[in-house]
């Protein structure tokens, strides 16, 4: 088995978590924030903070029942994915813990920190991945083109005028 680290940054991908239940039938949760909001902590674990969402708690509640999880992380905007197995356990109560796995600058209220211990993982093809982009890419994109646009529309007038005169 590899090592987390040697997964490389993990700040453009999408988690998401398959806890398993007691019969281990799992579950699938978006895990954790926007892209980039899990973090590698140590050679075989990854964390992100968990959330305030929909109240029904199904992925402590079956965590609490069995700790066996599968983590898809998923960078969308380059086509490819991240398959992990292992065990996975919520922390309560560690502010420090919740407070460095907090994506910057993202407005959700954490309610505790989940942990993540990888006994394997697999990187594979991404011919079925759908390529999309995060909103704010595609907006500073669109903005350093029409910078040139404008920058070029501006010498070519120059050009005009020098021309001329």
């Amino acid at each position: 088995m590899g090592k987390c680290s040697q997964a490389g940054s993990l700040s453009r991908f999408d988690p998401t978590a398959f806890p398993c239940s007691a019969e281990s039938s799992p579950t699938s949760s978006t895990a954790a924030g926007p892209p980039g909001s899990c973090g590698v902590l140590d050679d075989q674990t990854i964390g992100f903070a968990d959330f305030a969402g929909n109240r029904q708690y199904i992925t402590q509640g079956n965590l609490e029942e069995n700790p066996k999880a599968h983590l898809f992380l998923i960078d969308y905007a380059k086509r490819r994915r991240i398959k992990t197995w292992g065990r996975a356990r919520v922390v309560e109560s560690d502010d420090a813990l919740v407070r460095r796995l907090m994506p910057m600058d993202y407005r959700a209220r954490p309610e505790q920190a989940l942990l993540f211990t990888v006994t394997a993982w697999d990187v594979n093809c991404p011919q079925h991945i759908p390529q999309r982009f995060e909103a704010a890419d595609v907006a500073a994109a669109l903005e350093s083109r029409d910078r040139r646009i404008a920058a070029l529309e501006a010498e070519v007038r120059r050009l005009r005028e020098d021309s001329t005169a």
